[in-house]
């Protein structure tokens, strides 16, 4: 029997000691820098000019006070389940009817994706929108990430997060309630319906794993599509080509060795920097640097959060289990009965397909937009906020 301290919620404020903060600086301040081929821009990772440029920034300029300010603005809270701490904000909306909505991250994002779309969820009478769109929100930190922190077991994969929030919106008191994600978020959201589809109320996803066209199309397959999804059957294979070929390094290396990859990215703030601001530089919407998409101040506030917390390791271990876990972590093969929405951010490496999705998801919802990209909540948090109050605003409707 779970003993009732195990199930507690317990208010948690973000407070880092000033010596971490301290330590920061002076490791940013001694960081030893390797040689660069001159001439090859992005191709061969994060340019030495402008990482040298931001690490100066993140040292003189970057204020984690004020940052750190912001994120203590929502209530935040922890609680154990399944014998993981979890770090959570939850928002609640003065609109007594909201409909309740948990919101997951991925990597290399955090809680901090959500800054700027909580308000406008939570509060839509304040942003000019209909009150009848308001949403509790409930912003997790998934275990082995930030302030989560590391979890004491293996086994944190996908299907356990879902079940760990189905555990968490009940203890909120939530026993219907709606999710959104995208990336781990995404695989998290979609399994937490599949798995748990008499309490959620409707899954919306800015990207949905497996629906790519992994393998070159073949003419039966193509005879099968209209023109428009055939064009989108090839440019999605040529895009998932480009990306296993130059773009899924990180991805091996953490579902194989995370723990060698650790030891460098919890002793380098810079180590660390440049492997999350690559993905920034490479999934957004952006030509040439990431802050063309992501305001730079915000992206070292997500950096932050690995590196005050030391969770680079644990964070990278949900690609190990992923692809070394069987049974229940496996990528499931039933379809999902939730109502579910797809947000569709041009920049965003995986391309899905509509008749691919229909097989594994109850679609109710395909939405295209003509910008941004894998991190819509921070690119484009209108687009996202707008589309996610269509959805569920739909199947109220409904009924």
């Amino acid at each position: 029997m779970t003993s009732p301290a195990a199930d507690s919620v317990r208010p948690f404020r973000l407070d880092i000691p000033q010596q971490d903060i301290d330590d920061l600086h002076d490791r940013l301040d001694r960081t030893r820098w390797p040689d660069e081929l001159p001439g090859t821009g992005w191709a061969y990772g994060v340019p030495a000019d402008y990482l040298r440029e931001l690490v100066h920034y993140w040292r003189h300029s970057f204020d984690w006070r004020a940052a750190e300010a912001q994120l203590n603005e929502w209530p935040q809270f922890t609680t154990t389940i399944d014998g993981s701490n979890v770090h959570f904000a939850h928002v609640r909306s003065p609109e007594p009817d909201a409909t309740p909505l948990i919101v997951t991250h991925g990597w290399p994002g955090s809680v901090v994706e959500f800054l700027d779309v909580v308000g406008p969820l939570t509060d839509p009478a304040a942003h000019g929108v209909d009150p009848a769109d308001a949403f509790h929100v409930v912003v997790p930190s998934i275990p082995g990430f930030g302030l989560s922190g590391p979890p004491a077991d293996t086994g944190w994969e996908a299907g356990r997060v879902a079940d760990a929030w189905a555990e968490l919106m009940g203890r909120l008191g939530y026993e219907r309630f709606g999710a959104q994600g995208g990336d781990w978020g995404a695989a998290i959201s979609r399994e937490l319906g599949r798995a748990h589809p008499d309490r959620v109320i409707g899954v919306h996803l800015n990207l949905l794993p497996g629906a790519q066209q992994a393998t070159k199309p073949t003419q039966e397959e193509l005879d099968g599509l209209d023109t428009e999804e055939q064009e989108r059957a090839l440019l999605s294979w040529r895009r998932w080509s480009e990306w296993s070929r130059e773009g899924t390094g990180y991805a091996v290396l953490q579902a194989t060795r995370p723990q060698t990859v650790a030891y460098a990215l919890s002793d380098s703030p810079v180590g660390q920097l440049a492997w999350i601001v690559e993905k920034f530089q490479e999934w957004t919407d952006s030509s040439v640097l990431p802050e063309e998409a992501v305001d730079r101040d915000r992206m070292l506030t997500d950096v932050m959060l690995y590196w005050l917390t030391g969770t680079a390791g644990s964070a990278a271990r949900i690609y190990y289990e992923r692809a070394h876990t069987t049974g229940r972590a496996a990528l499931p093969t039933e379809p999902s009965t939730a109502p579910t929405a797809l947000a569709l951010f041009p920049a965003e490496p995986q391309l899905p397909l509509r008749h691919k999705a229909e097989r594994t998801e109850n679609l109710v919802r395909w939405t295209e937009f003509d910008r941004g990209g894998h991190f819509p909540a921070m690119e484009e948090p209108d687009l996202l906020v707008g589309d996610v109050r269509a959805f569920f605003r739909q199947l109220r409707e409904k009924g």
